[in-house]
């Protein structure tokens, strides 16, 4: 199971995915360019000290995050608050990937395509939606008991 950030805008966002990555087990991609810039200070003062606990890759464009070896065999699942399943109904496997679109934008059309999947979180009527590591961490949770990765931990 893999989380991944497309070109986040919000740095105290990636610092949240990170610590959430980092206390799960569950390795973080960062598809760049980000709307910050993303130099080792940066990331240092994002990640806080679970920097060195993540499983973090940083890809420098869509088409780099899809070839890189780990991706081989998993399914892209996008979350988004259009998402064609509730994440609840939704079949999960070890080898998916959950990316979150950008905060600012939400997500693109090249994200659309290059997904086999897209989950949403049910939400009440009238709301727009969740912080994006928020609702990344509420479909990994799901995702997670799923494939029982929750008996991995502790």
């Amino acid at each position: 199971m893999r989380l991944a950030l497309y070109q986040p805008d919000i740095p105290q966002n990636l610092g949240a995915a990170i610590r959430l990555a980092a206390c799960l087990g569950v390795a973080l991609d960062v598809i760049e360019p980000c709307g910050f810039p993303l130099t080792d200070t940066a990331l240092k003062r994002a990640a806080l000290d679970y920097g060195d606990k993540a499983l973090l890759s940083r890809h420098a464009s869509l088409a780099a995050f899809r070839a890189a070896p780990e991706r081989e065999g998993g399914r892209l699942v996008l979350v988004e608050t259009d998402g064609a399943a509730r994440f609840q109904d939704f079949a999960f496997s070890t080898g998916d990937t959950l990316i979150l679109g950008r905060e600012s934008a939400g997500s693109p059309g090249e994200l659309y395509a290059a997904a086999q999947a897209s989950v949403r979180v049910p939400m009440l009527a009238g709301l727009r939606s969740l912080n994006v590591v928020v609702a990344g961490a509420v479909v990994l949770t799901e995702a997670m008991r799923q494939t029982g990765a929750w008996e991995k931990l502790d």
